[in-house]
């Protein structure tokens, strides 16, 4: 059974026939995950599982704890990944993904594939710029 939007040839159209409009759930799913260390935390988290916040720090790499924290807070805010609190001494909070969340580790794999293939040329093509306009 297709569902709304679901054109039966594997693409998503939104509900005007406009791929990508501006009520696109399409577009929902890249701003949900536009932020750099979104996609970052959610795959570390989907490879992982549950982890506190020391050590997602410390797999991560390159990510202070300020923006960790933002971090986690934005994608629970969007139901990708929740937390659990510990009554324990010293407190205890871990993070896990959502269903949602973890539904999202195929595609932030097939963009790792796309930019082990791609990234080469795309790093070119932005020196190839980057040395025209200076």
């Amino acid at each position: 059974m297709r569902s709304e939007g679901d054109t039966g040839d594997g693409t998503v159209d939104d509900l005007d026939g406009g791929v990508f409009a501006a009520d696109c759930r399409a577009r929902l799913a890249f701003e949900v995950i536009a932020n750099r260390w979104d996609s970052v935390v959610v795959y570390v988290l989907g490879e992982r599982g549950p982890m506190r916040p020391r050590a997602l720090l410390d797999r991560i790499g390159g990510i202070s704890p300020k923006v960790l924290n933002e971090t986690l807070r934005r994608l629970e805010c969007n139901g990708l990944v929740e937390h659990r609190r510990y009554a324990e001494a010293p407190p205890r909070v871990d993070y896990s993904l959502t269903e949602a969340g973890a539904a999202l580790i195929g595609p932030i794999r097939a963009l790792g594939a796309w930019a082990a293939d791609h990234g080469d040329a795309v790093l070119a093509a932005q020196e190839r710029h980057t040395g025209a306009t200076s």
